[in-house]
């Protein structure tokens, strides 16, 4: 099941909410800052407790991982890091399809039944929105044929939300 909704994403009673984090895995603006605060100073020294991979690197591009939701409605908060935009020649498209990948791969070992995702790299990532919103939703259909999750598309704005509403009836 594939919902659309234009919401806060911390409000959210789900599973798990993914956010859309920086390597470091330590909070920074949009989803990711939004998701730090209200999420309060647990979800901080849990990613603090992630080790590096290199150095300031606790989750490179692509990636996931998973931690509680401490003081959110959600159990988990699922961390991905999306690519920056750079022209789409340096493999943004395949790094963005592989967040997709990670985390529904992390709901299937953790039993995650419900997820909500924010638009991944569309804020100040810069990824192309339609081009964004096409991969999320090949990528979604493709873990849907695996494991049944129910799938929260949550949009920061209208135009977002309309994205994925066009996308979704093609």
């Amino acid at each position: 099941m594939i919902e659309i909704v234009r919401a806060d994403i911390t409000t959210l009673r789900m599973d798990a909410i993914v956010n859309a984090a920086n390597e470091t895995l330590l909070g920074g603006g949009g989803v990711d800052g939004a998701i730090h605060r209200a999420a309060g100073k647990g979800l901080l020294a849990n990613c603090r407790a992630i080790p590096e991979v290199r150095p300031r690197v606790r989750c490179p591009t692509g990636e996931a991982r998973i931690t509680p939701g401490f003081d959110l409605p959600a159990r988990h908060v699922i961390h991905t890091v999306g690519p920056v935009w750079e022209g789409g020649d340096a493999g943004e498209p395949e790094l963005l399809a592989s967040c997709y990948r990670s985390v529904f791969a992390l709901c299937r070992a953790h039993g995650i039944g419900s997820v909500a995702l924010p638009a991944i790299s569309c804020g100040v990532f810069r990824f192309p929105l339609r081009e964004a919103v096409a991969i999320a939703l090949r990528e979604t259909h493709a873990a849907l044929r695996l494991r049944e999750h129910a799938v929260c598309f949550c949009a920061f704005s209208d135009e977002v939300r309309n994205a994925y509403r066009v996308a979704l009836a093609r």
